[in-house]
């Protein structure tokens, strides 16, 4: 028995973690995987209801759980309260909990669907990348850090274990994949990125087998929108990888076509990477793409099942290109879409 914890959180986020769950009950329905789902409060309707995004009741359940399902969290009726009160701290909070360090953004454009891409087809054709981004360190945790009235200030820090676990991270799905991994810094400039280069090269003598390249952050940023089809899997810190997924994320044309997952110490988690949209809440043309995919990334991921895991990516290509949604130019609805991607498996 696998038990998965779902904070299906605010906006379109219980609408298209509904769908991921319906995917993974076939699933389970087919195939016997012996998955138990629990509800949880996360976000701005738990603030609503226990005061608080990050509830108790969550916490202790999300430890125990082998995976979280997580929806989307936040939205404008939260942003006028205190800081340690809005959805977004509860999402630090629960990767401080669980202790992921790693976040894995996959980037890929679906054959069949290269028009979708602000790039022309024939660059776009053929990508498929995943961007590891530490996750717990770098400039948006350093310190010191502080202002004053005319002045700002904040620390770029890295120690040499906390870039060797994420770099493990990055070989070993670099192994599963295409055997490539390009890292990215700032080494010509920073000193952390030369600690950083040094760390990842060392951590390349255990995975002979992965042809590892550098790449600085700026150059990269070009070879994303120039030639993105050449990478596989890229490594970065926190702020680069923040700033180079984004990037990423516009290449297969929508966001609601992207999951990720985030890993590390503790129960990892799966989420898709759109926002909760309260614009088109409850009106039932969400895309769920994104978090049935995501739930791909867990069978993989945290129940070892990759070969279920390539069937649903199968079947939501199938569902894109026979019944696509209304932000990909189709007209079916998130019941319709999830019902698709369920007849495909």
């Amino acid at each position: 028995m696998s038990q998965i914890a779902v904070l299906p959180g605010d906006g379109i986020g219980p609408e298209v973690t509904e769908a991921a769950v319906r995917v993974l009950k076939a699933l389970d329905e087919a195939e016997g995987l012996g998955l138990s789902f629990e509800f949880l409060p996360f976000g701005g309707e738990a603030v609503d209801a226990h005061g608080e995004p990050f509830p108790q009741a969550t916490r202790r359940a999300v430890l125990e759980a082998d995976a979280v399902l997580l929806g989307a969290i936040g939205g404008p009726r939260w942003d006028g309260l205190p800081r340690e009160k809005r959805p977004e701290q509860g999402l630090l909070s629960l990767r401080k909990t669980l202790g992921l360090y790693a976040n894995l953004r996959p980037a890929k454009v679906i054959p069949g669907l290269e028009p979708l891409s602000p790039l022309r087809p024939e660059i776009a054709r053929g990508v498929d990348l995943l961007i590891v981004r530490e996750l717990t360190g770098g400039i948006y945790f350093g310190e010191p850090r502080g202002q004053s009235e005319t002045e700002a200030w904040n620390t770029m820090r890295y120690s040499q274990p906390e870039i060797v676990r994420v770099a493990r991270v990055a070989f070993e799905a670099a192994k599963k994949r295409r055997k490539q991994l390009v890292s990215v810094d700032k080494a010509n400039v920073l000193e952390v990125s030369a600690l950083w280069r040094r760390t990842v090269e060392a951590v390349a003598e255990n995975y002979p087998e992965v042809d590892l390249s550098h790449q600085y952050v700026d150059a990269m940023a070009m070879h994303l929108v120039r030639s993105p089809g050449q990478f596989d899997v890229v490594l970065t810190g926190n702020i680069f990888g923040d700033i180079l997924s984004d990037l990423a994320s516009v290449l297969p044309g929508s966001l609601g076509l992207l999951p990720s997952a985030s890993v590390g110490e503790g129960t990892p988690v799966f989420e898709p990477v759109h926002g909760s949209a309260p614009d088109i809440a409850g009106k039932g043309v969400a895309n769920p793409a994104g978090a049935i995919l995501s739930a791909a990334m867990l069978l993989t991921y945290a129940l070892d099942l990759a070969p279920l895991a390539e069937r649903v990516e199968r079947a939501v290509a199938y569902a894109l290109k026979h019944n696509p949604p209304p932000d990909l130019g189709g007209s079916a609805s998130t019941d319709a879409f999830t019902q698709a991607v369920i007849r495909a498996l």
